[in-house]
């Protein structure tokens, strides 16, 4: 088996979570990784919706993809249903928070970038009007023989919001 068998209705259960989740205010202090419901920090929350099966044991192209695929699809799902609430995301290249390239050498992205750089090539960003926050959706991987996973990121819009999207070294590090 590639992955986990996706129950019925895991779009439904998948989005009640980011409903939740996006209500929920921030946390006032760092939390860990494993936090029932995900973990956060001032200014932000990361919640893995979804994961694959480790690669431990069969590392096999065929095996990896097909669980990158699966994990791709319900991305798209929850996608559709996001951008039909809040019209389509922006699509955000992530390596630049890796701060490889930065001008300023001490730069430090702030979180969630930091994380969702370390393990995600890009991810979907949408703002919902109205509530001060952005959403993005993501596909990351810690390393190659860790599971893959579906992240979901919530961040405090801000005045460079728009901007970082486009432009990340408008972000505040």
């Amino acid at each position: 088996m590639a992955s986990q068998h996706r129950p019925t209705g895991f779009t439904e259960a998948q989005l009640s979570v980011i409903d939740e989740l996006s209500a929920l205010p921030f946390p006032e202090h760092e939390e860990r990784p494993g936090t029932a419901g995900g973990w956060g920090g001032p200014g932000y929350r990361v919640a893995v919706l979804r994961e694959s099966r480790d690669f431990w044991e069969d590392c096999s192209a065929e095996t990896v993809d097909a669980a990158e695929e699966e994990l791709a699809a319900d991305l798209d799902a929850l996608a559709a249903v996001l951008t039909a609430r809040w019209g389509s995301p922006r699509t955000v290249e992530l390596w630049p928070y890796l701060g490889f390239d930065h001008p300023d050498p001490e730069f430090v992205a702030p979180e969630p970038l930091g994380f969702l750089s370390n393990v995600a090539a890009s991810m979907r960003l949408w703002q919902p009007p109205s509530s001060g926050r952005w959403l993005a959706l993501a596909i990351g991987q810690a390393d190659r023989e860790l599971p893959f996973e579906l992240i979901a990121a919530f961040g405090e819009a801000c005045s460079w919001s728009t901007e970082w999207a486009t432009d990340p070294w408008s972000a505040p590090g």
